[in-house]
């Protein structure tokens, strides 16, 4: 049985072609439908994201099955059999367990160490075992995906330190205040990069939300989402005086807090520290008010600088997640390797059992009548002398993983026990 991946992502084919084909596959039970009924495939996993579209598969016979599979792939959408070679990779055995392992531990990512991807995939898992579309090799393979992703995880820090504007700005404030719990937050703005910023926050357990927003509808959405409380522009200034830290994304066009308003409200808050982030191009925020005693003030560029360092750091420890991963593909295979074996070690028992069968009843017959205890005793007696002569052949074919040849060695064990002509 052969493992086959093949498909598309970022890197190799456009944002159009990736959504054409993802559009064909909204429906995964139709989806399924369709692939499964490729003639020599057996096992299949489809997934697709917003960066790839890929089908893994096992089949006997590579060169018939895999045509057909890239006939599926170009039926999703209208797109030419020539855009899809130009950015379609196909990976067999070793490199598609490899593959696969780095797209869920996020290496394959467009932000390398990114945690969506893992849940992704495990939601591409559970669709295709609703669809009884995977078998003892996906599955072995896709639990032991699950595990490396874990792994790499808790072994690197590949997923640590801020990539992310929003994220990076609620990294900062952690660090500045320590803990954020029993801070109050306010989101000036409540388009995406406010949502994003609010979710951090709330991880982080900031104890209240407020939304400022110039429509203050959309204010009122983004704060009910999340249990926070929304005002409008209007009441930036009053807002300063009960806050702790001023996340600022909107897409103004000039500034909306000078730095005499936020003057005004430090006398009052009688010099309280004030951490103001600033992610708006152009900025929102009067970068004057930097010079303010006891306000921290921080803008996109002092953030990307924060980035690029964490991703330095993602990127090495990235090294050490490549090298969990080619031992863990190298278990995986050896388990690959070790399944044929099992066919020969089966035909080795059941000839074993047989023999064990006959002489027995010979022997039975030649004793004349036993009672049931004795016939008992008699049966056991030889599955235990046969079980004990083949322990150490089948433990051999079991450990003996490495063979230069494997096909040559399982053939010289059939015939050493004329298990083929027997059949």
């Amino acid at each position: 049985m052969n493992l086959i991946l093949l498909g598309i992502n970022h890197r190799t084919a456009p944002l159009e072609l990736r959504e054409k084909l993802a559009g064909g596959l909204q429906d995964a039970a139709a989806g399924y439908q369709r692939i499964k009924s490729v003639s020599g495939l057996q096992e299949v996993l489809l997934y697709s994201t917003c960066n790839r579209i890929e089908v893994l598969f096992t089949t006997p016979d590579p060169p018939a099955t895999l045509p057909q599979v890239q006939t599926f792939l170009l039926n999703l959408a209208e797109v030419s059999s020539a855009d899809l070679e130009k950015g379609l990779y196909i990976y067999q055995e070793g490199e598609a367990v490899q593959h696969l392992f780095r797209v869920a531990s996020g290496l394959d990512s467009m932000v390398v160490g990114e945690p969506q991807i893992l849940g992704q995939v495990k939601e591409a898992y559970r669709q295709a075992t609703q669809q009884h579309a995977t078998g003892a090799i996906l599955n072995r393979l896709l639990h032991k995906t699950f595990s490396v992703a874990k792994r790499i995880r808790s072994e690197t820090g590949i997923g640590c330190q801020a990539v992310s504007v929003s994220y990076a700005a609620v990294e900062l404030a952690r660090k500045i205040f320590g803990s954020l719990t029993d801070k109050t937050a306010l989101l000036v703005g409540a388009g995406e990069m406010a949502e994003l910023a609010v979710e951090h926050l709330k991880r982080y357990g900031v104890s209240q939300i407020v939304v400022a927003n110039r429509t203050l509808e959309r204010a009122l959405k983004l704060a009910q989402r999340f249990g926070g409380e929304a005002i409008s522009l209007a009441e930036l200034e009053h807002q300063l005086l009960k806050i702790d830290i001023l996340i600022s994304s909107t897409g103004a066009t000039e500034q909306i807090l000078t730095r005499e308003q936020v003057k005004r409200v430090m006398r009052l808050r009688k010099q309280q520290p004030l951490f103001l982030i600033d992610i708006a191009v152009p900025r929102d925020l009067d970068p004057a008010i930097n010079t303010l005693d006891n306000v921290y003030l921080y803008n996109i560029d002092d953030l990307q600088g924060i980035i690029a360092v964490n991703i330095r750091y993602r990127q090495q420890e990235a090294v050490k997640a490549e090298r969990i991963i080619a031992s863990e593909v190298l278990k995986f295979l050896q388990w690959r390797e070790s399944l044929a074996v099992y066919p020969t070690i089966i035909a080795l028992q059941e000839k074993a059992d047989h023999i064990c069968r006959n002489e027995l009843k010979k022997t039975l017959n030649q004793l004349g009548p036993l009672t049931p205890e004795q016939i008992k005793s008699l049966e056991v007696l030889t599955q235990s002398i046969t079980h004990k002569l083949l322990h150490d052949p089948i433990l051999y074919m079991k450990r003996n993983h490495h063979p230069k040849d494997p096909s040559r060695e399982i053939d010289y064990i059939r015939r050493l026990f004329n298990l083929d002509r027997e059949r």
